[in-house]
């Protein structure tokens, strides 16, 4: 199956390099006017479209798509203010539920994916509206293109929704705005001239991993409070981050080259905050503010592959314990790090983590973030897999996810999951390249 050999990546290789490449017409968002939103946009309504152009680059030629538009549209920050960010709608050659023939297919309902790409990066001009055409669309060290997992989609007849969820700060790890830029990027899509079916005549589900799972889980815990009119047919959710502050507190783990751009993404919308942690770095040595800042113009590959082997506890005065102790970012950390405290999912869930998550540590957090939906009357099948890790979870989980958002999507679902309760299961799932014990 062509989908799966793009889930073969490692972690770092999540995101290809932004910088040095061609991007048709296409304009860095830093630069590019069109991503700004217009005046008084502050008193539109959330999932307002603002404006709507064909995408710039050649995405449609690269993932065999029917048509891609870029839209900008209004949401909502993590600090609960207006803001506005950008999603990639693209269009299948051959939707289910479209006409043919003057009649529709199955019951005529179409299907929309909103895929969260675990764009991880506190530098806007990685977002995925700007890269997905080329960068995503690469080999990187003889890993296959990540836009795979969206030809997978498109080919299936589904409508695809990916959204640049960090919003116009690249506010990485902010739960709150990921999770509302998801939402309205659902609504902004499925109103689109483009989009050829109403709210009622189309399903539509989330999907996302690692980084993708923080947009994911939050958007379906805020769907309740915020985004009423949205019933989403299910979410698939991998490789769960429950508690941002176990990756970010970690200095040496497989993902602390993520340490920065997660601190500076989290303050990004608190300058408090921001001057508080900026105070805390050296000013000199080998480890220094300069070095942190360095983040800010890199892509989450680059980032990884820059901060490897460093130990980020010498980048802080006192160290980087003492940052996660602070007081002056407790309510950053409070507001935007922790799941399970927004609300419950309202439509059913398939979550899939590995038990010994390397990127995570590990598999508790999640086992209680999903005991506390399920405590509450959540529809959720949970697998545990007792094979492999973080990356490994990514391959390993892919069918899975895809046969449940199917169901999900096609209006099969009753006839193959539950549709009440929870259901824990512990897998023992391995289809890496990789020899996993």
């Amino acid at each position: 199956m062509q989908f799966l050999a793009s889930y073969l990546l490692p972690l770092s290789a999540l995101l290809l390099p932004a910088h040095g490449h061609t991007l048709n017409n296409a304009i860095p968002p830093s630069q590019d006017p069109w991503y700004k939103a217009p005046p008084g946009f502050e008193s539109a309504a959330p999932g307002t479209i603002f404006r709507i152009r064909p995408d710039p680059s050649n995405i449609t030629a690269v993932v065999s798509a029917a048509a891609a538009y870029n839209i900008l549209f209004r949401t909502t920050d993590t600090r609960y203010r207006p803001s506005w960010a950008v999603t990639t709608l693209l269009l299948p050659k051959s939707p289910i539920g479209a006409k043919s023939n003057g009649t529709k297919s199955g019951d005529g309902k179409a299907a929309l994916l909103s895929y969260q790409i675990p764009y991880n990066t506190a530098d806007v001009d990685a977002s995925p509206s700007y890269i997905l055409s080329t960068v995503l669309a690469e080999e990187f060290l003889g890993n296959p293109p990540f836009t795979d997992g969206i030809v997978e989609a498109l080919s299936r007849g589904w409508y695809v929704n990916v959204p640049d969820f960090e919003g116009p700060l690249a506010s990485f790890a902010a739960g709150p705005q990921e999770g509302y830029a998801v939402l309205d990027s659902v609504r902004a899509a499925l109103s689109s001239d483009p989009f050829p079916s109403t709210l009622e005549e189309t399903r539509y589900a989330m999907w996302g991993y690692s980084g993708g799972s923080i947009a994911s889980t939050f958007a379906a815990e805020l769907q309740a409070s915020y985004a009423q009119e949205l019933d989403f047919a299910g979410a698939a959710i991998g490789g769960l981050v429950p508690n941002v502050t176990t990756i970010f507190s970690d200095p040496r783990s497989i993902v602390s080259g993520l340490i920065p751009a997660g601190l500076l993404g989290l303050t990004s919308q608190y300058p408090e905050a921001r001057e508080f942690l900026l105070g805390q770095l050296k000013t000199e040595g080998p480890y220094n503010i300069t070095g942190f800042l360095a983040t800010l113009h890199l892509n989450v590959d680059e980032a990884l592959v820059h901060y490897t082997g460093q130990n980020f506890e010498e980048y802080f005065v006192n160290g980087l314990d003492a940052v996660f102790k602070a007081p002056e970012l407790a309510r950053v950390f409070g507001n935007n790090g922790y799941q399970g405290y927004h609300g419950i999912p309202q439509m059913p869930v398939f979550a899939y983590k590995a038990i010994k998550d390397d990127a995570t540590a590990g598999i508790a957090d999640s086992d209680e973030v999903i005991s506390r939906y399920c405590g509450v009357g959540a529809n959720i099948l949970y697998h545990r897999n007792s094979i492999g890790g973080h990356t490994d979870e990514l391959i390993n989980g892919a069918p899975r996810a895809l046969d449940f958002l199917a169901a999900a999507l096609d209006g099969s679902f009753a006839e193959k999951y539950n549709t009440t309760g929870c259901t824990w299961v512990d897998v023992a799932v391995n289809i890496t390249a990789s020899a996993i014990a």
